[in-house]
């Protein structure tokens, strides 16, 4: 079996385009969630996952649709080859030519550890860079926090509904995965607001 998984970060956001070319590459069944990357409670890919058995195949279109940390981007890779299964990246080359069958999966093994590599090490170096610009503006005078756009006046009546169940949910001690399904906000915004109530 050929196993798709779809997934974007907000609820706002389309799958489409991942739709499309998991069903041009010719899955069996497509599992499909929006959910933020690195959320360790995805639902639908613990589905797919549970599906693999020897011989099937998981196709995403990137890696970072399966993953954006790299750690457990790495335990799922481990997972799916301990169940024989395989992990198809449309986006990455698939040595189709090489008749060697172990030597094919070294490379695609390769690929998959140098994207993992370079994506950690791209993430690494815009949060530095950003860190640095804000400590340049900060000496400057001129950075002031960044404008939160969830908020309880906000001019967005959409954004103002969403931080305002966030709260009531919080107060009602739901839990937090769940406020998070429920609103489609990623845990940054549910742990800000967390943190001003308790403030």
């Amino acid at each position: 079996m050929r196993y798709g998984y779809a997934r974007v970060s907000s609820r706002d956001q389309n799958l489409e385009r991942q739709l499309v070319r998991l069903h041009d590459a010719e899955v069996d069944c497509i599992f499909m969630e929006k959910v933020s990357g690195v959320e360790q409670d995805r639902p639908k890919l613990a589905a797919a996952m549970a599906h693999l058995k020897e011989g099937d195949e998981l196709v995403v279109i990137s890696l970072d649709r399966l993953s954006r940390d790299t750690e457990q981007l790495s335990q799922l890779m481990l997972r799916i080859s301990v169940k024989r299964a395989k992990l198809v990246v449309l986006d990455m080359p698939r040595f189709e030519e090489v008749s060697n069958i172990n030597t094919r999966h070294l490379l695609e093994d390769i690929i998959v550890s140098l994207k993992t590599y370079f994506a950690a090490e791209e993430r690494a170096q815009i949060k530095e860079r950003q860190r640095q610009g804000i400590e340049l503006a900060k000496k400057r005078g001129a950075f002031h926090g960044g404008q939160k756009l969830y908020t309880a006046d906000s001019e967005d009546p959409e954004r103002r509904h969403k931080y305002l169940q966030i709260q009531q949910m919080v107060t009602n001690h739901e839990r937090l995965t769940d406020i998070m399904h429920a609103t489609g906000c990623s845990n940054t915004l549910v742990y800000r607001v967390k943190h001003e109530l308790e403030a």
